[in-house]
């Protein structure tokens, strides 16, 4: 069975940076598209971002790019996100999931594996 840890959130202010770290067992993780999603309260969960298993490809929401760096580390078999210059808005529970599939990487609903989240809470 696979497990999905997710860790390195926290409350920081706006501008602030935070790493979160998905360690991913029970499967195998080079095989894997990783994504990571957000969702604060009373919102839907959405996607923020993806990697391809090789690395080679990689996906953000409009909202993200140029602030947030998704990479792996197939090795360790983990997911890393990098997040830049928070906002209070990036407040929310984030997740990581897994997915074998090819197609509409930025949908929740192709990824079947789910980590149980992180806490991100940016302050103004």
């Amino acid at each position: 069975q696979v497990q999905l840890v997710e860790s390195g959130g926290g409350l920081v202010q706006a501008g602030d940076s935070l790493r979160l770290s998905c360690a991913v067992s029970g499967r195998t993780f080079n095989s894997y598209t990783m994504g990571w999603f957000r969702q604060a309260p009373g919102k839907e969960r959405v996607f923020v971002a993806a990697i391809t298993w090789s690395g080679e490809n990689t996906y953000y929401r409009d909202s993200a790019k140029g602030r947030f760096t998704i990479s792996r580390d197939n090795a360790k078999n983990t997911v890393y996100l990098q997040m830049n210059s928070l906002k209070p808005e990036d407040t929310a529970v984030y997740y990581c999931a897994g997915t074998r599939s090819s197609i509409r990487r930025t949908s929740r609903y192709v990824y079947d594996d789910w980590g149980q989240g992180t806490q991100v809470t940016v302050s103004s």
